[in-house]
């Protein structure tokens, strides 16, 4: 091959493997050298997988040898955070009580990767128990470094994933969306990620086999994190549709109805009105400039009842948090408590009238901006409206946790509705990555990634680099 293994992309290797140019163990191989090599500056993966993924690509060589078909992904190599279940591997969540979950089956969308031919190579960090901030640093495995800049957050919670693909351990990384999780750190390590819309890709939050309360059923979703589009692209085709073990997940086609004429883009650089870091609001600028060029209707837009959207969110969540918190505080670092608590105080818990009328008023939102989308159907904003945080800044104050979990506004009212997004690349400044979110119609991720792609085409991918001090 003219270039590393561990620099092509998913769509690379798999037609690679599948014309015979390479094969599936060398492609593994040649990420497990790269985690060794890497890894160690990053700390993005927990648990290699290495014996476990030899043997499964020697077992997918040996099925090609007899003349046996390749599959979308054969041989691609793919990292799992580590609240997503992978048969016989642990489930930590980051914390030492999960250390003994030991689920006995795959979730859904592991399942679905590896059907299609992908090899896990790895779990990947995320912070305690998902919680505690944008940062990701667990209690078994300490803080993930942003490979741009260890003075820098590489995001969370799917941080571990963010920081894996962007440094070339693997090509695809799965992780979890409930309010930027996924979107976050693809932009801080200049990657793409997509939060799917609700129901589009099956999932399997359950812990030791209790089900999750409402706001965790409605709100988080998995997704994959990438270098780019057309790798998202393609594990979304495998990742989507029905499945037993999601009764959440539809059948809705991937590829919706061509809108008639240019496709109309709302931009919404400051929705909130609480103000946007100059270079965040560049990136946005810039990006509405490359989707105009492209062809696409760009013009200023306001989602409807966001502010409400936003309450919503928090009140629901927190709600929930609340009830278990006595119990769930236990399982996290002291330090990384505040975050959760000031939330807590910001969105105080509300009655079982409150609570369920919280529930209700969500799908008059959900309504109005399903109207809105039908005559804008894309919206182009910042993923993070402030420059990259230094790791754990929002648990340092009252001060900085208002600043940093506001400008995770127009995350949080997407995942509030349920529609997809998708976040990109949007160039480099000072030496960091900036990125952008497009965000669609439900069931419309189709939309998303083909505008995101447009993007892309303008300002390039800037990864998989070597890990910088």
């Amino acid at each position: 091959m003219p270039d590393p293994i561990h620099t092509l992309g998913a769509a690379g290797i798999a037609a690679a493997v599948a014309a015979g140019d390479i094969g599936a163990r060398e492609a593994v191989e040649a990420h497990l050298e790269r985690i060794a090599a890497v890894n160690p500056a990053v700390n993005a993966v927990t648990t290699p997988l290495a014996e476990r993924a030899r043997g499964e690509a020697e077992e997918l060589d040996r099925r090609r040898a007899r003349g046996g078909p390749a599959g979308p992904l054969a041989g691609v190599p793919f990292t799992v955070k580590e609240n997503i279940h992978v048969a016989g591997t642990a489930t930590t969540f980051g914390v030492p009580r999960m250390r003994g979950l030991l689920p006995r089956e795959d979730a859904p969308p592991v399942r679905r990767l590896r059907a299609a031919g992908a090899v896990c190579v790895g779990r990947t960090n995320l912070p305690d128990m998902t919680l505690g901030g944008v940062h990701t640093s667990s209690t078994l495995y300490g803080d993930t470094a942003n490979p741009w800049d260890p003075a820098r957050t590489p995001g969370g919670s799917s941080g571990g994933d963010g920081a894996a693909v962007a440094t070339g351990m693997a090509p695809l990384g799965l992780g979890n969306d409930s309010g930027g999780s996924v979107r976050v750190p693809a932009a801080f390590c200049g990657v793409a990620g997509l939060k799917p819309g609700y129901g589009r890709i099956a999932s399997d939050h359950r812990i030791a086999g209790r089900e999750p309360t409402l706001a965790s059923q409605l709100f988080p979703v998995d997704g994959p994190i990438a270098r780019n589009t057309a790798d998202l692209r393609l594990a979304l085709s495998v990742l989507a549709g029905p499945d037993p073990g999601d009764p959440r997940a539809v059948p809705a086609p991937l590829q919706g109805p061509r809108p008639r004429g240019p496709v109309r883009v709302g931009v919404v650089a400051d929705a909130l009105g609480s103000g946007v870091d100059p270079g965040v609001r560049a990136a946005v600028r810039e990006a509405a400039d490359a989707l105009q060029e492209a062809g696409y209707a760009v013009e200023e837009a306001v989602p409807p009842r966001l502010s409400e959207a936003l309450d919503g969110y928090g009140r629901l969540v927190m709600t929930e948090f609340a009830l278990g918190w006595p119990h769930l505080k236990e399982l996290i670092r002291e330090e990384a408590r505040p975050y959760i608590e000031r939330s807590m105080e910001k969105n105080p818990p509300a009655d079982l009238p409150g609570y369920v009328q919280l529930a209700a008023d969500r799908l008059g939102v959900q309504r109005e901006w399903a109207r809105f989308q039908q005559e804008v159907p894309l919206l182009l904003g910042p993923v993070f409206t402030g420059p990259i945080p230094s790791p754990g800044e929002e648990l340092q104050s009252a001060e900085a946790h208002e600043r940093v979990s506001g400008a995770l506004g127009l995350c949080a009212a997407t995942t509030y509705v349920g529609v997809p997004a998708v976040a990109v690349p949007a160039g480099m400044a000072d030496g960091l990555p900036r990125s952008v979110q497009v965000i669609g119609p439900m069931h419309r991720e189709d939309l998303c990634l083909d505008a995101a792609e447009a993007i892309e085409r303008s300002f390039g991918t800037p990864t998989p680099i070597d890990p910088r001090g």
